[in-house]
């Protein structure tokens, strides 16, 4: 794991330990914000036909059990691989989905192989004390093993640069959404949604081959 993201794997660690395999064990404020953001990432989904996805930064699996309630996935519809860069979360996620025989977990950041889609949900949020720099090279490293990786798309959600500035902390990346948009228009697809207007401080971008 490089310098940058030692880190983030060290907070995430903390956040699950002293919460649990719940949404604030991954830093989110509810259930419900966690679903929401869900519900976005899962546009790029098909809802009738089996599909293969990796979940990067699974934390401890909640989409999952998103994906169990709301696409009734099972053995025989679902191919679910989850990374993490937080050891941690990958031991928790195992013991929770042990019972799932389609789902698998691995530390580490890099898909290991190819699946239809691959989804991001809050990995580019923590960035601690990296610089605006550095922090922007690694969402884009990340998006573009994602679309090396993925053969139908993918998906991944930032916070907004567009959020109240006396509520935007030091240790968050607040990222431009009309600058990642048209990085992915311009270098990933042509058919690439932006969603703005799900009532939180960020946006969720889907990227269709």
């Amino acid at each position: 794991m490089n310098e940058l993201l030692a880190p983030i794997a060290t907070y995430y660690t903390d956040k699950l330990r002293q919460f649990g395999d719940v949404p604030r064990g991954v830093d989110w404020n509810s259930p419900e914000s966690q679903a929401l953001r869900f519900e976005q990432l899962c546009k790029l989904l098909p809802s009738n036909s089996p599909f293969s996805i990796v979940d990067v930064g699974c934390g401890y699996g909640a989409l999952l059990d998103f994906l169990a309630e709301r696409f009734d996935v099972r053995m025989s519809t679902c191919d679910y691989l989850g990374l993490d860069i937080s050891g941690a979360m990958i031991e928790a996620a195992a013991r929770r989905h042990a019972d799932k025989a389609y789902a698998r977990f691995e530390r580490g950041t890099q898909a290991p192989r190819s699946a239809d889609f691959l989804v991001a949900s809050g990995i580019f949020s923590v960035r601690l004390t990296s610089t605006d720099d550095a922090w922007d090279a690694y969402i884009r490293e990340t998006l573009a093993m994602m679309h090396a990786s993925a053969t139908k798309g993918f998906a991944f959600n930032c916070l907004t640069s567009y959020s109240d500035r006396d509520k935007m902390r030091p240790d968050l990346y607040y990222a431009n959404p009309c600058e990642l948009f048209d990085f992915c228009k311009r270098t990933f697809s042509r058919n690439v949604a932006l969603l703005h207007d799900y009532g939180l401080y960020e946006f969720t971008i889907l990227v269709r081959a």
